[in-house]
């Protein structure tokens, strides 16, 4: 199935391929600029978390999504950069000086997990990040003096150039920005040959090999961007939460960031959005409901996590393309109705690398 449909290269390597598409991104641009004005206290703290995460989902989206590389210790990064940021910032260092040792410090991260890891495939590769997420998350336990410890340590407010980011509405301003950039500078780095060689191992590594692509080298690169990605949204978490401590980075952490992009739409820039908006709202709207169910469902521990895995399930088994999959597929339809053809969202069916050589 095809969502994408260009006559000639230079369309293929536009940021906007369609008026409509252009059109789409301007109104949620201007829906997200004039947010401070319209939006409540409440429903900005919101977004800001919805941005925070879409900025880890947009790091691991680059490494899952695009290159094809299973992680399932990605809180270790988001750890890392927020720990680097509240030793920083408790330094007295400014803002966009902090953001880039812990940018820098979660890609050094990334390169110390990539190494080792080029000669691992899947279940392998994604246990070797597993593992990597117990060592940050005991090291995050035992270092006391720097993350403290299991008592956790606070974080100082915010502020850029003297200018305290005092505010739901200033943090939401801040990290708007530092999500269209990252957005934008992925989807560039997309576009350009590192990016397709990132596509190509994800697609077959021994095609990717035959044309002279280095395996070790970008995957290495996919480690140590994604990890650097990561980093920037462990400081902006640090600054909305003002309060680390290890159990904030477990495995549980790293298992619903990796859910959220699959859920989301894995391979969509678009699908990290979609995905921690969902992750977000859930809580918001069993909180709703929740009085309205039966006590025993209702009230029943565990039921966000329940539902959040019944989500994953339907995901992989009606809609491997997640949320943007399924809304791009109803932006097709309505596209092209009434010549829409019966076949045009029939999934194909998935060989074993086994039955390929039959």
């Amino acid at each position: 199935m095809y969502f994408r449909f260009p006559t000639s290269y230079e369309q293929d390597l536009q940021l906007f391929d369609s008026p409509a598409r252009r059109a789409r991104y301007l109104v949620a641009a201007i829906t997200f600029a004039t947010a401070p004005w319209w939006a409540s206290e409440y429903l900005l703290s919101q977004l800001n978390l919805v941005l925070i995460y879409s900025i880890v989902g947009l790091g691991l989206m680059l490494l899952t999504g695009y290159t094809g590389l299973v992680s399932i210790g990605h809180a270790a990064f988001l750890a890392v950069g927020a720990y680097t940021e509240a030793l920083a910032a408790a330094h007295g260092w400014t803002f966009p000086l902090s953001l880039a040792a812990a940018s820098v410090l979660a890609a050094l991260a990334g390169l110390v997990v990539g190494l080792p890891a080029l000669r691992l495939r899947g279940i392998y590769l994604a246990i070797a990040t597993m593992a990597f997420g117990f060592v940050a998350e005991e090291i995050a336990a035992r270092a006391e003096s720097l993350t403290g410890g299991n008592a956790g340590r606070s974080v100082a407010a915010l502020e850029i150039f003297g200018w305290p980011i005092d505010s739901e509405r200033r943090f939401f301003v801040v990290a708007a920005v530092l999500a269209a950039v990252l957005t934008l500078a992925i989807r560039n780095l997309l576009h350009a040959p590192s990016g397709r060689a990132l596509i190509a191992i994800r697609d077959s590594e021994i095609s990717a090999q035959s044309m002279g692509i280095s395996l070790a080298r970008y995957k290495t690169l996919a480690f140590t961007i994604s990890a650097a990605i990561t980093g920037i949204a462990g400081a902006l978490y640090a600054h909305k939460l003002r309060f680390l401590s290890p159990d904030q980075f477990t495995l549980l952490q790293s298992i619903e960031i990796l859910m959220m992009v699959v859920i989301g739409g894995l391979g969509s820039l678009q699908g990290a959005f979609l995905g921690a908006a969902f992750f977000i709202a859930l809580p918001q709207v069993l909180g709703e409901v929740k009085d309205w169910l039966p006590s025993a469902i209702g009230q029943a521990p565990g039921l966000q996590p329940t539902l959040f895995g019944l989500a994953m399930i339907a995901v992989v088994l009606y809609e491997p393309l997640g949320i943007y999959g399924r809304w791009s597929k109803l932006r097709i339809w309505v596209e092209n109705f009434p010549m829409v053809r019966a076949g045009t969202f029939r999934r194909q069916r998935s060989y074993q690398r086994s039955q390929r050589l039959q």
